[in-house]
């Protein structure tokens, strides 16, 4: 029985029509459903209503936000990669929403699963710092106990180190926030608050702090239509409102507020709010007899203008209480 004989360039066309071998199916991640599982907008919007003006820092929050969620991303698809530093440092000007960005960023971090409750403790240098030998490490541990699975925000840091005096026992409680934030950072979110200027220098007295910090956040002061326009929103939310002729005033109120030593921004905006509440009270008690309702609702320019900042006087500190100011 014969071979057939084959023909060789029937074979070879015979391979070229079966083709290549297909490529496996690419494996697809669906940002907008992890996005949205994430519950990131909520917070973002939130943040957006709560506070007018601040895009630079808005937007900061929102590239942090999206780089924590790739981060977990590429965690699921076994793509190795570090975790993200989170401690962070916000400068400004007292006022300028630090402390409420905190609070958002706690829920932002905790709804991406970095820490486990997501609350916020505010603390200060009396709140670490003791008196006597023997007293810092307890307050500190006691804070920081507090603070575990969430975020702790130290306003004004750099009050922690007195380099001046020998005896304060400042240093002491640096160091077990140091240790702590190298050695927990996956249960403990740290952001310093402060003066710029003076947050600098704390960090040259402390690079220990510097390094471990990734993201460096400053709060520019407010515009003064910016001002005014929280002013209108505070109003608004306890059911006041100005006319026209106190809407002016207002803004004269706050240029010359603003020059003034110990201006807050929109806590200096809140205190004035509530001061003029005072004298719209009083004013309308001294009236007497039977009002319209628009006048428990409404803000006469007097009750504006009876500042002492117009008469060339100066208001008081802001952080102090506001009986007596007129």
């Amino acid at each position: 029985m014969h071979k057939l004989d084959t023909n060789p360039v029937l074979e070879a066309n015979t391979v070229l029509e079966e083709g290549p071998a297909p490529e496996p199916a690419r494996e697809l991640i669906d940002i907008s459903a992890a996005h949205r599982e994430s519950n990131l907008d909520p917070v973002l919007d939130q943040l957006d209503r709560e506070l007018v003006g601040l895009k630079p820092v808005k937007s900061y929050i929102r590239q942090i936000a999206s780089l924590l969620l790739v981060a977990r991303l590429r965690e699921k698809i076994g793509v190795s990669t570090d975790r993200p530093t989170l401690h962070m440092c916000f400068t400004g000007h007292p006022g300028t929403g630090k402390t409420t960005v905190a609070m958002r960023m706690a829920t932002i971090l905790n709804n991406l699963g970095y820490v486990r409750r997501g609350h916020l403790v505010v603390a200060t240098r009396d709140d670490l710092v003791g008196q006597y030998v023997g007293h810092t490490a307890p307050k500190t541990k006691e804070i920081l106990k507090k603070a575990m699975g969430g975020v702790l925000f130290i306003d004004e840091a750099y009050y922690l180190y007195r380099p001046e005096n020998e005896r304060d026992y400042g240093q002491e409680a640096i160091e077990m926030l140091l240790q702590v934030m190298e050695n927990q950072r996956e249960d403990l979110v740290v952001i310093l608050a402060g003066y710029q200027d003076r947050m600098e220098t704390f960090f040259q007295y402390n690079p220990g702090f510097r390094s471990r910090i990734a993201h460096h956040i400053n709060f520019p002061d407010y515009a003064m239509e910016e001002l005014a326009t929280i002013g209108e929103l505070m109003l608004a939310q306890q059911n006041y409102s100005f006319d026209a002729d106190s809407r002016h005033a207002f803004v004269e109120y706050l240029e010359l507020r603003r020059k003034q030593p110990h201006f807050a921004n929109a806590r200096s905006v809140r205190n004035a709010i509530d001061r003029i509440k005072l004298r719209q009270a009083n004013r309308v008690v001294k009236q007497g007899g039977s009002i319209p309702r628009e006048e428990l609702v409404r803000i006469d320019e007097a009750d504006i203008r009876q500042s002492r900042v117009f008469h060339g006087g100066s208001e008081i500190d802001p952080d102090r209480v506001i009986a007596g100011d007129r």
